[in-house]
């Protein structure tokens, strides 16, 4: 089982790597959402989906939606 070092440093199993088709020297994107972190290999397209499963609520704005999440990295 991976474990985090004392320099915050995560190795990814390499069969996990090969399923996602990260590579040596690849850049990625990490996400926290519910606790939990996601990495996406940087590409075009990469992340296609990942929030599908997220449904909006069409009354609130995005300048609604932007406000809160910036009240909320300040708390």
């Amino acid at each position: 089982m991976p474990r985090m070092n004392d320099r915050r440093q995560i190795t990814i199993p390499v069969n996990q790597c090969r399923e996602a088709g990260i590579w040596p020297g690849d850049e990625f994107r990490s996400f926290v959402a519910d606790g939990r972190i996601t990495i996406v290999r940087q590409a075009a397209g990469a992340a296609r989906g990942f929030l599908r499963h997220v449904a909006g609520d069409p009354a609130v704005s995005e300048e609604d939606s932007l406000q809160d999440a910036l009240n909320r990295s300040t708390h």
